[in-house]
């Protein structure tokens, strides 16, 4: 697998074989929500960085999931429609929310690698 990048509002991105970037929550983030019973996924267009992309609802809270970076989105996890629950029992792996083309590349060197999302958990953790 390759390099997780990681944003500070918790989402994590995988960049694929084929370029494109695959979108998900962390564990941190679905521990917080507590169990997802729905999630909104995005429709397959461009969406430019800090949008609304998708919607995750849970027994305590809803909350948005941002678009990363500006790009267009090619592929949704609809698996999640039926089962909302792999977000809790996978996030970093079948509980992914959807697959983009990102527009500039660049712009993932702005993202957080694991030690710099590690220390934000840490400071969140302290305060």
């Amino acid at each position: 697998m390759s390099e997780l990048r990681f944003t500070e509002d918790h989402e994590w991105l995988r960049v694929e074989a084929d370029g494109s970037i695959t979108v998900g929550i962390t564990a941190y983030a679905q521990d917080a929500l507590g169990d997802v019973v729905y999630v909104q996924l995005p429709d397959l267009q461009r969406y430019e960085k800090g949008s609304d992309a998708s919607t995750v609802e849970s027994v305590k809270a809803a909350s948005s999931v941002y678009m990363p970076l500006t790009g267009e989105v090619i592929a949704i996890n609809e698996g999640l429609n039926d089962s909302p629950e792999r977000v809790n029992e996978d996030p970093l792996g079948e509980g992914w929310f959807f697959r983009f083309i990102p527009a500039d590349t660049n712009e993932l060197a702005t993202l957080l690698d694991q030690d710099a999302y590690d220390r934000l958990l840490k400071a969140t953790a302290d305060a």
